[in-house]
């Protein structure tokens, strides 16, 4: 039988191990740039979006019936 607190241990020295390695700096400084890349493009939210896409669906509705008077 397998001892799960061994691999528990285990899984929390190598935890440990990764946020004080150089890595964890890694991650948070290409984080960082992929934020800083996509702050320089015009992007929206998917809140966002959604709201544009139900605005013109309203405004399709109205324009179809003020064509069809």
């Amino acid at each position: 039988m397998l001892n799960t607190k061994f691999f528990e241990e285990m899984s929390a020295k190598l935890s440990d191990v990764v946020a004080n390695s150089p890595a964890k700096d890694i991650e948070k400084n290409a984080r960082a740039l992929m934020a800083q890349g996509f702050a320089k493009l015009d992007l929206v939210s998917r809140e966002e979006y959604e709201v544009l896409e139900q605005r013109l669906a309203k405004l399709e509705a109205r324009l179809a019936a003020l064509e069809s008077k």
